[in-house]
C-alpha cells in the first residue's frame, strides 16, 4: 500500500513485510537478481544456491520473540546438485548449506522491513547437527524466529533458526547473525 503524499512530502512505501506475507519461486529470482528491494539493497543468491523454493510465511510480528518468523519450503529431489558430488556413493547434503539457508532468510527478511543495503552472514553462535538430508527426503521447511533488528550505520538482524526433514528437526542453530551494509559503510572485514 503506497502513502500518497502531501504537497512538499516524499512518497513513502510501506515494508513490503507489511504487504506481502508469501513469495513464490519467481519472487526469490526477481529477488537474486535485485528487482524485489531495489539495486544495492538485499539479494537472495540465485540457484544453485538458492536454498529454498518458496517462503510460505513472513510474519512481522509472529514467532518465538514477537519480532518476527519467516518460514522457508525446498522440494528435495534427488538430482540436487550437491549429492552428485558429497559424497560419491553417500549422497548428503552439506550442513552448511542448510546453515546458509537460515542466513539467507535472515538477511531476505531484513530486506523486507525496509532496511536498506545489501546482506552479509555475520556469525552464528552454536549450530547442532542431529540428522541428515539424504535423496529419500522429500521436504525441508526451514523456520527464524527474529530475535532483533537493529538499524543504525547498517542492518543487523540476529535470531534463531532449524531444518526440519519430512517434519523432524534435524539442524538448530542459536544466535543467528545477518547485517545489511550499504556500499559506502562496507561489511566488517571478512564478511
Amino acid at each position: 500500500m503506497e502513502h500518497i503524499p502531501n504537497e512538499g512530502q516524499m512518497s513513502v512505501q510501506e515494508p513490503l513485510a507489511e504487504r506481502q506475507s508469501s513469495f513464490d519461486y519467481e519472487d526469490l529470482l526477481a529477488c537474486g537478481r535485485g528487482e524485489l528491494f531495489g539495486p544495492g539493497n538485499a539479494q537472495l543468491p540465485l540457484p544453485p544456491m538458492l536454498m529454498f523454493d518458496r517462503i510460505p510465511l513472513l510474519d512481522p510480528t509472529g514467532g518465538e520473540f514477537g519480532r518476527g518468523q519467516i518460514v522457508a519450503e525446498l522440494d528435495v529431489k534427488p538430482d540436487l546438485w550437491f549429492f552428485a558430488c558429497h559424497f560419491q556413493g553417500d549422497p548428503v547434503m552439506p550442513g552448511c548449506l542448510g546453515l546458509d539457508a537460515l542466513w539467507q532468510m535472515l538477511g531476505f527478511f531484513l530486506g523486507c522491513t525496509g532496511a536498506p543495503g545489501k546482506g552479509r552472514a555475520l556469525g552464528v553462535g552454536e549450530v547442532k547437527f542431529s540428522g541428515m538430508v539424504v535423496p529419500t527426503v522429500k521436504k525441508l521447511e526451514y523456520v527464524v524466529d527474529v530475535q532483533r533488528v537493529i538499524r543504525r550505520k547498517f542492518a543487523l538482524g540476529t535470531g534463531n533458526g532449524l531444518l526440519k526433514a519430512d517434519g523432524e528437526t534435524i539442524y538448530t542453530a542459536q544466535d543467528l547473525r545477518v547485517g545489511l551494509f550499504q556500499a559506502e559503510e562496507g561489511a566488517p572485514a571478512g564478511a
